[in-house]
């Protein structure tokens, strides 16, 4: 792809942000790709064709966009900035099936957004550069709401994309890994310097691609009391689970009975929350909800 057509060029990306006279918001953590080999992986990582859909969150100039447009079979940005809608329609007005939205994600229908823009889809991916400030609520927002979605493949702060795919034991293990694996499957794809960027954000990246699940991999029949637990459990994380929890659900009651409850579930008191695996917690919360500890 040619620089005159190609959005993620650093010089055509100058070049456009010099003609519309734009300046950076740090405050919506604008900071827009300049690598097109970044770009193709995270296109790859989604596995788009033209019988998918694309949904893109904080679009800036359109350089992904451009990419899922010339893959996808419908694609919609939705874009908080009003500055950077001009710009978007300008650049991205030789492809029809683009559909560009001025909205804050967070406050979107997700339900309808997807009846109106992806009816004629097999299948929809959300594929996006998200800024960092706000990367946790909307990426929950996506799976809590058990939206038909195929993959998310997301370039996100690294910690946090190496939080989401931890395994029970290290250090980056905690709430936000096991709400993240038990609504899909995490896999990072790869790392990503801060030299690709414009600005160059402070922290290093990360691209990370969530596999929906079809449905959880345990039973949980609260699913919020199981995340209560789950929080409780990490409320301090040097403390040991029976003393998270006692803190939490038994303050006017004898540690006799958490312990009671936590040997019925299979977990020695002493233990942490980061090594509790997703199994373990389903297991604890059934037994303390099947307990009336709620």
């Amino acid at each position: 792809m040619s620089d005159t057509l190609n959005i993620s060029s650093p010089t055509r990306t100058k070049a456009i942000i010099q003609r519309y006279g734009f300046s950076f918001k740090k405050s919506l953590g604008q900071n827009f790709l300049i690598d097109q080999n970044i770009l193709d992986k995270i296109v790859d990582a989604a596995g788009l064709d033209s019988a998918a859909g694309a949904l893109e969150i904080g679009p800036g100039i359109g350089a992904l966009t451009e990419r899922l447009a010339m893959t996808a079979g419908a694609v919609t940005a939705v874009e908080i900035d009003r500055r950077l809608i001009p710009i978007l329609r300008d650049v991205l007005s030789p492809y029809p099936h683009v559909k560009i939205r001025n909205d804050d994600v967070l406050k979107v229908n997700m339900q309808e957004l997807f009846a109106e823009d992806f009816a004629g889809v097999d299948r929809v991916s959300v594929v996006a550069n998200l800024p960092y400030y706000v990367t946790t609520p909307i990426l929950m927002k996506l799976l809590e709401e058990k939206l038909p979605l195929d993959n998310i493949v997301v370039m996100i702060q690294k910690e946090v994309a190496e939080r989401m795919a931890a395994s029970p034991g290290g250090k980056e293990y905690g709430s936000l890994s096991i709400a993240v694996q038990y609504y899909s499957e995490p896999e990072l794809v790869c790392m990503v310097p801060r030299t690709v960027f414009i600005p160059q954000p402070n922290v290093e990246s990360a691209v990370i691609r969530l596999k929906v699940r079809e449905r959880p991999p345990v039973e949980v029949a609260d699913e919020k009391h199981f995340f209560d637990v789950v929080q409780a459990s990490f409320t301090q994380r040097r403390k040991t689970i029976a003393n998270n929890l006692k803190a939490r659900y038994f303050a006017e009651e004898g540690r006799e009975r958490l312990e009671a409850l936590l040997a019925e579930a299979g977990i020695e008191p002493s233990r942490r929350g980061e090594t509790l695996s997703l199994e373990e917690y389903a297991r604890l919360s059934a037994v303390l909800l099947a307990a009336g500890i709620v």
